[in-house]
This record gives C-alpha cells, structure tokens and sequence, in this order.
C-alpha cells in the first residue's frame, strides 16, 4: 500500500521549462531495472549530474533551497514521449507526491496516479504565479487538498480547483493502487461471481 494523501502542505521545486519528455525525467539507460527501488536517484540524472557523476550546481535539485520539497512544479506538457512508468517511478522514488502543471501528457498523468503520486492541473495564469512566487521565496508553501480537490498559494492565499477522476481520488485517499483496490473489493467481487454462475 501507498502512504495516504489527504492534505499536503509544501514547498516546491521549481521546474519551468515545457515539453519535458520521460526520457529526460529518466534516461533510457536506467530502464533495465524491473523493481522501483531506487529510481529516485537518477530522476533527471542529466540534468543533475556532470559525465562524470558528480552534482551540477546550477540544478534546480542540487540546490539546497528546495530541500525536502513534495511538489514539484513544472512547465506545461510535462511527461511526453515514451510511455515508460519508470518515470513515475522516480517521481515517486524521490518524494513527490504532487507535480503541478497546466498541461500532461496523458500516459504519464495516468501512470503517477498509479504510483502515488498527484497530477494536478491548473491554468496557464496561475502556473505562472506559482513560479514568480517560488522564484521571489523558495520557502513559499502550497497546499494540496485533495478532498476538496483544491490548490492554494498560501502566500497570497490564490486558490484553484483542480480535476481528478473518482476512482483515482479513492485510491490515493486509501493509499491503494489497483491491486489492493480489487483485494478491498474482493468479497464484492466473489458475490458477483457467485450471482452470475448461479
């Protein structure tokens, strides 16, 4: 099971740059694993890390200002190319649990959501108030409400509702992914396979 997601209260890592493809989330070479285990490490990798492994300064994940952060803000068309889950997987692996943008590439979109992790889309206009807001003060928090299924800048208390499918709202609420979903329901499902073969 996954941790459960209510309400998170965060700062964010800064990411404006669009069409952000899965294969610079997580390069091809990484692709070899078959477990989750570690793909955090390597989110981003060229972009993180000089040839020769050692950490680029000017990052946005190297910076020590956005340590700690769970939501990750970025540019729009986040998550095109491939179809890779590894993405998702390092996402997740590295401790977002939010990725904020105003457009997603739908395979990618459905594959955080499987993994644990929230799509939340939002306008153009307050994507761009988001970054001007973490740019002018890297400690500045959002708040992701997922019940109420909202998103709120709390410095200037902006607030804009987002769009989630129920059954996915279900499943991160409960910390299930589809698997523990059908073992929750399994009692449902036997009765229903009881009722048809009678």
């Amino acid at each position: 099971m996954n941790e459960k997601f209510t309400i998170l209260r965060s700062t964010c890592v800064p990411l404006p740059l669009e069409n952000v493809d899965t294969d610079q989330i997580i390069p091809a070479r990484f692709l070899k694993a078959t477990t989750k285990e570690g793909f955090g490490d390597n989110l981003f990798y060229d972009w993180r890390y000089d040839k020769q492994g050692q950490p680029i300064p000017s990052f946005v994940l190297n910076n020590p200002a956005y340590a700690g952060a769970r939501i990750l803000v970025a540019g729009r068309n986040f998550g095109s190319g491939s179809s890779r889950e590894h993405a998702a997987w390092a996402i997740a692996g590295y401790g977002f649990r939010v990725v904020v943008s105003s457009f997603f590439a739908d395979i990618h979109k459905q594959n955080e959501l499987n993994n644990g992790v929230l799509p939340v889309v939002v306008t153009d206009a307050f994507l761009a108030h988001l970054f001007a807001a973490i740019e002018a003060d890297p400690k500045t928090e959002v708040e992701v409400d997922l019940p109420a299924q909202t998103i709120t800048l709390l410095s200037t208390d902006e607030s804009a509702h987002f769009e989630i499918n129920n059954y996915k709202k279900h499943c991160l609420m409960n910390g299930l992914d589809d698997i523990d979903f059908l073992i929750e329901n399994r009692n449902l499902i036997e009765a229903y396979e009881q009722n048809i073969n009678a």
